[in-house]
């Protein structure tokens, strides 16, 4: 029989917020945020020159807006639990490949500015993506393993 084994204090499952992962997250809240406010508010608009359906910009609004406010709430606390932090780097590389797929699948028909449009969204996630697993893995990770 094997005896039971402690359980690893929560300090140690969770990153300390410095300014690197701070400032990582407060761009993607800004850039989320305001392409959020963008579609919401323009969707009618931005229909036909993108060549995406006015409900896919609106529901894309609303979610952006949702995912600033998570990044915002957790960019605001003094550490980030494992399991959240990289769930934001999860969750931003699935929109990457989210954004990707909806264009291979034929199932929208962007125009040249729309094709443009999602491509780079995308490719702009891919960098805070990217930023924050840095973060994540700078020399202060060590003590959050």
């Amino acid at each position: 029989m094997t005896a039971p084994v402690a359980a690893t204090p929560v300090a140690h499952r969770a990153y300390p917020m410095d300014r690197r992962l701070r400032r990582a997250l407060l761009v993607d809240v800004a850039a989320s945020g305001a392409l959020g406010i963008a579609l919401t508010i323009a969707a009618g608009a931005l229909a036909d020159p993108l060549g995406l359906p006015e409900i896919l910009l609106r529901i894309v609004g609303v979610v952006c807006l949702g995912w600033a406010g998570v990044l915002r709430l957790a960019a605001t606390r003094p550490r980030l639990p494992r399991f959240a932090a990289w769930g934001i780097v999860e969750g931003n590389a699935l929109w990457v490949a989210a954004s990707l797929v909806l264009l291979a699948s034929g199932l929208v028909a962007p125009t040249a500015l729309g094709l443009a449009f999602v491509l780079a969204q995308a490719a702009l996630v891919a960098g805070f993506t990217v930023a924050q697993a840095l973060a994540l893995r700078g020399p202060r990770a060590a003590g959050a393993a």
